[in-house]
């Protein structure tokens, strides 16, 4: 093993050589090609570690933006929140055109249904073009006006395909004119959402945060972790 650091710390080295000698920095080189030549697994290590040390500078950038988004994360009073007075937050950013979202949709649904501890705030972040932008727009309009805002998400959910049929028809089964949608509050609303998912590092829906840990992707088993440990105390 300490074969391998000093292989890997003279690849490094080598690297930033510039002071000695021609012909030293050649006889050296020489050294340390034939070494890696001969164990090449050396090279995949040093890999493996930059990927780990990698990943754990972006697990605390993630953690840091979270902390410093907080508010908007998990208590903007415009967003749709089902047990509001759950003890534990989780936010999701999605898309009703996003094939994972559609996916991850019905298990996000029984999670909420068989956990009145989580509380969970709704993101809309439509991705996906006009539908997904127009469709947004009416679940932002159903909330403010109180209506079954669940329901919606369902039927947007579960549409094949979603279309203007189906999202004026659930507008109007809210009581609410398709024309109506199209408003400032809308636009700021879906602007500010947009900003505050680029500050997370958010890259695409769906995506998941729970305590201090964002959660890329349709992983549910994450989602359940994530939950449980900040029942934890935010222990894993």
């Amino acid at each position: 093993m300490r074969s391998r650091f000093l292989a890997v710390a003279a690849v490094c080295a080598l690297a930033l050589a510039g002071c000695s000698k021609p012909q030293e920095d050649k006889a050296f080189g020489e050294k340390v090609r034939a070494y890696l030549l001969e164990h090449p697994e050396v090279i995949q290590e040093a890999i493996g570690k930059l990927q780990d040390k990698q990943i754990a500078q972006a697990r605390e950038q993630y953690k840091a933006a979270i902390v410093a988004n907080r508010q908007a994360l998990e208590r903007d009073p415009r967003d749709f929140v089902a047990n509001p007075n759950g003890k534990i937050t989780v936010t999701e950013f999605y898309d009703y055109r996003c094939a994972h979202c559609i996916n991850a949709a019905p298990k996000v649904l029984d999670l909420i249904k068989a956990n009145p501890d989580i509380r969970f705030v709704f993101k809309e972040l439509p991705i996906f073009g006009a539908e997904s932008d127009r469709a947004a727009r009416a679940a932002i309009a159903v909330k403010a006006k109180g209506g079954d805002y669940v329901g919606l998400y369902q039927a947007f959910m579960s549409a094949r395909p979603l279309n203007d049929g189906v999202i004026d028809a659930t507008l109007r089964k809210n009581g609410i004119e398709p024309a109506a949608i199209d408003t400032p509050e809308a636009n700021r609303q879906l602007a500010d959402i947009q900003k505050l998912a680029s500050k997370l590092g958010v890259e695409g829906t769906p995506a998941f945060v729970v305590g201090d840990r964002l959660i890329p992707g349709e992983d549910i088993d994450a989602l359940k972790a994530g939950i449980a440990a900040a029942r934890n105390g935010g222990k894993s």
